[in-house]
């Protein structure tokens, strides 16, 4: 498999949200928002790529009793490096993230792709597989957030451009079943062709 193609089938064929249907706890949780679902992906999406980095280069020295413990032990570290830094950095957003943040701990798309790939490839293709999949991560939350956004408060990215009476389902959590579903119906009408 080609390099680019490691980095294009998490995008695509491989998105974590809309082809494999993993991380929905984040995916409905803080994508009320364009830039809460942003923030959230490229959080995840470092998180990815340093744990699939780590857990290729550990992978030979940890025993298979331990395995999922040390995966977990790597990911718990750089998510708290990335929750200090986003607490330093961008107090706005990680106050609006909250508890989501620590969450990515348990995501099991991170876990997975440190069991399904980084585990059994080099470090360059697992850097490239976490690149692929955060990014995939990140577009998802996104587009997910930026639709909710737009439907529910008639802006994007913080830009109004609809004054008036907007419905607020779309910020509730039932929007963001709503979206998130004709969303994975759109990906994926679009992805088999």
């Amino acid at each position: 498999m080609s390099k680019l193609q490691i980095i294009s089938k998490g995008i695509l064929k491989e998105n974590p949200t809309f082809a494999l249907v993993l991380g929905m706890c984040p995916t409905l949780g803080v994508t009320s928002s364009a830039i809460n679902g942003m923030g959230m992906g490229v959080a995840t999406m470092v998180v990815l790529i340093m744990s699939n980095i780590s857990i290729s280069l550990i992978k030979s020295l940890v025993p298979d009793k331990v395995r999922i413990p040390a995966f977990i032990v790597v990911i718990a570290s750089f998510v708290t490096i990335i929750e200090m830094l986003m607490q330093a950095y961008v107090p706005s957003l990680y106050a609006s993230l909250g508890v989501f943040i620590p969450l990515i701990v348990v995501n099991c798309v991170i876990l997975g792709r440190a069991e399904a790939f980084a585990s059994k490839n080099n470090v360059i293709d697992s850097a490239l597989d976490g690149i692929g999949i955060g990014l995939g991560f990140t577009l998802a939350l996104t587009a997910v957030g930026a639709v909710r956004e737009v439907l529910g408060m008639g802006s994007i990215f913080g830009f109004t451009f609809a004054d008036g009476v907007m419905p607020l389902l779309f910020i509730l959590a039932p929007g963001g079943f709503i979206v998130l579903g004709y969303l994975m119906v759109l990906f994926n009408k679009i992805a088999k062709r």
